[in-house]
């Protein structure tokens, strides 16, 4: 009877540990994280949102830094690389407030340029960056507002394929066109190589983190400075003649 009782006992703490191990497996995929069969653990690293501003000074100008996305002119005089996460609230807070007063003054008069980077802290967001790489162009960029907008919406579910089914609906892309974007596996390799870029190169922790540059040098920007900060920046890098 006491060995019956030790087997049972054993068998018991198995089974426990196989259940510990699945539901870790889950959630480490729901957070973006793949676990190799050796146990090692990759994809994410420390990444999260960053919610305080801090630099880290120039960056080497023979850095080449990926190109996303672009919001304006080829010609303006100074780029900014926003690194940022489709699920992060602060990178939802520079796209919906601070961006369009950029925009208005800098962007739309030719002077500076966005260069959108994926950084996705999730899986759901890597999902979104899926989704908003079915568009292009300005599109990309309405497309990557509503995802920002509706962020409560499709973060908080295990399952987010059904909103941005709709979302992709809303403008005008078939569910066939919206499923095989969200499965292209090509398009996720080079969101990846992104994210890593940007931890490796450029010490990326968090979202969002910007990149600004011109002929005048290059800063890197933790966090998410407000309007002013960003004026501020802006016109630091700006070429004398344009000031």
């Amino acid at each position: 009877m006491k060995f019956e009782n030790f087997i049972k006992k054993i068998s018991s703490i198995v089974a426990g540990v196989a259940v510990f191990l699945l539901a870790f497996g889950t959630y480490m995929s729901l957070k973006g994280f793949v676990l190799n069969p050796d146990g090692s653990i990759v994809l994410v690293k420390n990444a999260q949102a960053a919610d305080k501003v801090g630099t880290k000074g120039e960056i080497a100008p023979n850095l080449l830094i990926p190109w996303g996305p672009q919001l304006g002119s080829n010609k303006a005089k100074v780029t900014i690389y926003e690194f940022s996460s489709f699920g992060c609230y602060h990178c939802a807070q520079f796209q919906l407030k601070t961006l369009p007063q950029i925009k208005e003054k800098y962007i739309d008069a030719g002077s500076v340029r966005l260069i959108f980077d994926d950084f996705p802290l999730d899986r759901n967001s890597m999902q979104a960056s899926l989704l908003a790489h079915c568009f292009e162009g300005e599109k990309f960029f309405r497309v990557a507002d509503q995802l920002f907008e509706k962020q409560r919406e499709w973060g908080l579910t295990s399952d987010p394929k059904k909103y941005f089914i709709k979302y992709a609906a809303l403008n005008g892309l078939t569910s066939d066109a919206a499923e095989k974007c969200l499965a292209d596996k090509e398009k996720a390799e080079e969101i990846i190589q992104v994210r890593q870029f940007g931890i490796a190169n450029l010490g990326i922790s968090g979202t969002p983190s910007f990149v600004i540059s011109s002929v005048k040098g290059r800063e890197i920007i933790y966090g998410t400075p407000n309007f002013a900060q960003f004026d501020e920046l802006i016109k630091k890098y700006m070429p004398d003649d344009k000031k």
